[in-house]
């Protein structure tokens, strides 16, 4: 028998896949399919870690199984390749963004081909060429025909490094998800998607689906729905002096609270609002709020210290007609309900902190008043339309003129798309918020397709975002140049059967691309509202150490390695064996190196199989066994004791002399999955003549699953005496008399009767003495 040689096998097999077109999948509707989606990778020019596998190995296991099942399974893959880090490497080095992109597909491509991912290549996606972008910017024109997309010039999230501005979602703790640096504000004319039309329907569409709590949760505290009643304090900007002109308007989930207010915090954006009108405010004052909104952090961050001003201005209490102080707060945030709250202390713990921290005081015990009593009933929200304009140059050009004679922004006809990226010469962002296409004059100037006169064309681009909000769509029709994806095609594969990804993109990623496939169900472009039937997420493979891998800190694992040492079947082997899938695990060499001494006893039992042997009812109940559980194992993500499983399996095959074909080929059926090479040379070596692939997954009958032999302890007043083995069917009768038999019962019994025997089925026997 030769040696398990992972290089040679493994390029034969990836050959044979390539060249059959194992995997390529057409519609057919005589069969269930299954659409199985991973989150499409990033092309960085570092090329794959080891932490990129773990995602894509488990949905390639689970797409392996459902194929063997008979179902017809659309596993796709592509490239998100527009977004800043290969811009900024443009900028670094002065190769054009395409060049690089191109280069490390190419090497994305090698890597996930030598892992022997079952993916359908035929369909892959790329969302910087022309191609494919032509159809995001025909998606983003339906947003704007739709009322949807508009500028607004506003206060956003800009990275001072990075030179764009963001959307919330992509500030995490007051800094760039991206770069790490802290986030300005600035006014700045943006392109925004109005998401927040929408905010109903994505609460409503998780109710639909089967995510992990996790995601749920987080996509509903992202949109943050609050029903409550905004109420009107009348204001005297002097206190004393009735004032009939002026009011400030709060926003509380509590109005039948409001007896309970002892004062009105309001936030340092609409205190600016207040100065810019004529509010003569003093200096202080005046300092305080410029400095809460140079300093103002993501409204998502952990709560800083709560400061506060008092603004000298008193609020009327409308219940009861008391005065209250007005303060500025930098705990309340400008773009959430009013901007202004009531300070409630007895009810709220931040307003207690903030009134104990200024000694304002707290009312106990007050009278709750009725909802209608105060107030307009009013539903707010958390989440704000979404920034869809980047002032970078690699992205999707957004396809809008500015033309003055027809009163502004004008869509380009779909003749005229893709519009293309012109090349530039210098990448570089500048500090006015222009992009590098705002330099290029020949490509900016031009007619307006509607009334023929000179128009501008817009230099933003489009946030990376954009392509990945609808890349599943493309999938079931990669390769049509007449629409985004044909109606026949997306009924067929829409939606999304299963979709695994990290959690990091629960409230960017995910939360916007179900916006965009509910919108196109409501214009009648996609079959189905939600796009996903199910998601799941997975954890971080972590360095030695428990530390993240990253190349700053050299504790990067190159698979390239990894598989030239161990081949590809006993890494991705071992990735599923780490620890369970949804968290977070430690690499570690010296688990390779069990998972390849498991492997090699897998090849090694070929040299046992026969065409069949005697039965041996304890290896057929073990088999059975691990049908089960490794199936069952699979569709929970329980891949770690799958594989433990086969693993305790595969020690008792190596007991037998001799080994059943049908045996041997079932355990290469269920681990195929897992280690696709070695298991598909192994059922060659059986003499079958077709791939693995395709052939059924195995049955397990529940009656053989129940042992046929019992292991029973005997107990003598409470110790363990003795053990015995009795059929599984064995009688209670006939049990306690085996027991009472045993030559150390009868020593212990010394002759004498016991007071009780109790047998507890398939565990023990008691006796009492």
């Amino acid at each position: 028998m030769k040696k398990y040689n992972p290089k040679k096998i493994e390029k034969k097999w990836q050959k044979y896949w390539e060249s059959h077109k194992t995997f390529q999948v057409k519609e057919d509707v005589k069969k269930e399919k299954f659409y199985s989606l991973i989150e499409f990778p990033y092309p960085s020019g570092e090329g794959l870690h080891v932490g990129h596998p773990r995602p894509f190995t488990a949905m390639d296991v689970i797409s392996r199984k459902k194929r063997m099942e008979g179902k017809n399974v659309l596993f796709p893959i592509g490239f998100d390749s527009f977004g800043l880090p290969t811009e900024n490497y443009a900028i670094k080095t002065g190769k054009a963004p395409a060049e690089v992109t191109k280069k490390n597909i190419a090497n994305f491509t090698r890597q996930l081909k030598m892992l022997g991912y079952s993916f359908d290549w035929s369909r892959q996606v790329d969302t910087s060429n022309p191609k494919y972008y032509k159809w995001t910017q025909w998606l983003f024109l339906q947003f704007f025909k739709h009322d949807l997309a508009y500028k607004k010039n506003q206060p956003i999230n800009w990275c001072p490094k990075d030179k764009i501005g963001l959307a919330n979602e992509e500030v995490v703790n007051g800094c760039c998800e991206r770069c790490g640096t802290p986030v300005e504000k600035r006014n700045k004319e943006q392109w925004m998607l109005a998401i927040t039309k929408y905010a109903d329907k994505l609460l409503a569409g998780l109710q639909n689906v089967d995510y992990i709590e996790r995601a749920r949760v987080q996509q509903e505290n992202w949109i943050g729905k609050s029903e409550g009643a905004e109420i009107v304090f009348p204001l005297r900007m002097i206190p004393g002096q009735s004032d009939d002109k002026h009011s400030v308007t709060v926003f509380t989930t509590r109005p039948d609270t409001i007896f309970g207010a002892t004062f009105v915090a309001v936030s340092a954006e609409l205190a600016k609002k207040w100065v810019d009108v004529g509010w003569q405010a003093n200096e202080d004052i005046k300092k305080y709020i410029e400095d809460i909104l140079a300093h103002r952090k993501s409204s998502r961050e952990e709560e800083p210290e709560k400061t506060g001003v008092e603004a000298g201005i008193v609020a009327i209490n409308p219940a009861n007609q008391k005065e209250i102080p007005v303060w500025i707060t930098n705990y309340v945030l400008g773009e959430v309900g009013t901007g202004a709250i009531m300070g409630v202390p007895a009810d709220d713990d931040r307003d207690k902190e903030f009134a104990e921290k200024y000694n304002l005081p707290i009312i106990e015990n007050y009278t709750k008043a009725g909802f209608e009593d105060h107030g307009k009933r009013v539903i707010r929200y958390k989440l704000r339309d979404w920034v869809f304009s980047r002032q970078r140059y690699w992205g999707e050009p957004i396809p809008l003129v500015n033309c003055v004679p027809c009163g502004g922004w004008v869509p380009l006809p779909e003749s005229e798309l893709p519009l293309e990226l012109p090349k530039v010469k210098k990448y570089q962002p500048t500090d006015t918020g222009e992009s590098p296409l705002a330099a290029m004059e020949k490509w900016v100037n031009t007619k307006c397709p509607q009334c023929g006169g000179p128009a501008k064309r817009e230099t933003d681009t489009m946030p990376n975002w954009a392509g990945s909000s609808w890349y599943f769509l493309r999938y079931a029709d990669a390769h049509n140049d007449k629409e985004f994806a044909s109606q026949e095609k997306l009924k067929y594969w829409m939606p999304v059967d299963w979709y695994n990804g990290g959690m990091e993109h629960v409230v960017l990623h995910l939360l916007y691309s179900r916006f965009w496939n509910i919108f196109l169900h409501d214009i009648g472009l996609v079959p189905v509202s939600e796009p996903y039937a199910k998601r799941t997420a997975h954890g971080l493979i972590l360095a030695k150490g428990g530390e993240k891998m990253s190349k700053s800190k050299g504790n990067v694992v190159n698979p390239d390695e990894v598989v030239a040492q161990y081949g590809a079947d006993t890494l991705r082997t071992y990735i599923m064996f780490m620890g369970p899938f949804d968290q977070a695990v430690e690499w570690d060499d010296n688990g390779l190196v069990g998972v390849k001494r498991f492997l090699d006893k897998v090849w090694n039992l070929q040299e046992k199989v026969v065409p069949k042997t005697e039965l041996n009812l304890k290896l057929q109940t073990s088999l059975h066994q691990t049908i089960q559980k490794v199936g069952e194992d699979i569709e929970g993500m329980r891949f770690n004791t799958a594989i433990s499983k086969m693993m305790e399996l595969v020690n008792e095959m190596s007991k037998e002399e001799k080994l059943s074909a049908d045996y041997y080929s079932a355990l290469l059926k269920i681990l195929s999955p897992f280690a696709p090479h070695m298991t598909e040379e192994l059922w060659g070596n059986l003499g079958n003549k077709k791939t693995l692939v395709y052939q059924s997954w195995p049955e397990y009958n529940p009656e053989l699953t129940k042992e046929s032999t019992l292991t029973i302890a005997i107990q003598i007043n409470g110790k363990v005496r003795d053990e015995i083995m009795i059929d599984a069917d064995t009688a209670e009768d006939e049990v306690k008399k085996l027991a009472l038999a045993s030559e150390k019962v009868q020593k212990w019994l010394e002759g004498k009767e016991p007071k009780k025997v109790i047998y507890v089925k398939g565990k023990l026997v008691s006796i009492v003495i």
